[in-house]
């Protein structure tokens, strides 16, 4: 079943074009990360996805149901979770009151602190202490943790590695594909491909606002994703691509 559809999406930041007539479908259960350089439109992707920006063409649908116009909390409440770039706790909150305000719109699910504790013990230690007061990695888990408080069946992750050491990630990717493993669906927003392709099962390259490559794992080189990557996305579409 298909979870998310854009249909010919075009926004804009002033003048500036961010996304090109942009379709993309992603199917219940499915892991899909978004690849690109700085500046292909990826975070633009999530904030159209989560309702912080409006589309100016095209259409965005959720389980089928038009929500193009509809406000970032309705979104929470419907099913769609964002975990920003930079995590944005508040720093003056405990880490179980930062994981408590994720749940204030919380729908039926099973996702609970105690679950949240279970999925990162780490942040379980450090309950007591103020966000301001983490480390990257456990800021970046507090923010996961509370995105999964309200029980989104959609959850969007931007640049989940940013400024992390790799051990820290790969880390947070495990704790990712226990999510994914409970039912959620996710779509995951990366620069580092070594971990967003081990934990996708669809890929999608943005260059420029635009897709140039779309595919599985699998079935993608890693010259293809390169090329997409560093700005020959002609070249390396694929038949077949959707």
């Amino acid at each position: 079943m298909t979870m998310l559809r854009l249909e010919g999406v075009t926004a804009n930041y002033g003048h500036l074009r961010a996304l090109e007539e942009m379709s993309l479908s992603l199917d219940e259960g499915e892991i899909l990360a978004v690849l690109g350089a700085n500046g292909a439109g990826k975070s633009t992707l999530l904030s159209l996805i989560s309702g912080e920006l409006k589309p100016s063409n095209g259409k965005v649908f959720f389980n089928e149901v038009d929500i193009t116009h509809l406000d970032p909390y309705r979104r929470v409440r419907q099913g769609i979770a964002l975990v920003p770039e930079g995590r944005h706790l508040f720093a003056s909150l405990t880490v179980e009151e930062n994981l408590l305000v994720g749940g204030s719109t919380r729908r039926a699910g099973s996702w609970s602190l105690d679950a949240v504790y279970e999925l990162f013990p780490f942040i379980k230690e450090r309950r007591r202490s103020r966000g301001g007061q983490l480390s990257g990695g456990e800021q970046q888990a507090v923010a996961i943790g509370r995105a999964l408080m309200s029980n989104p069946a959609l959850l969007l992750l931007d640049e989940v590695s940013l400024g992390l050491a790799p051990v820290i990630v790969r880390d947070l990717y495990v704790g990712l594909r226990a999510v994914a493993n409970e039912g959620t669906t996710l779509l995951v927003v990366e620069q580092d491909l070594t971990e967003a392709l081990g934990v996708a099962n669809q890929v999608l390259c943005l260059l420029d606002g635009r897709v140039v490559l779309t595919g599985s794992p699998q079935t993608l080189s890693q010259s293809q994703m390169m090329n997409a990557y560093f700005g020959d996305g002609e070249r390396a579409r694929t038949p077949g691509d959707r």
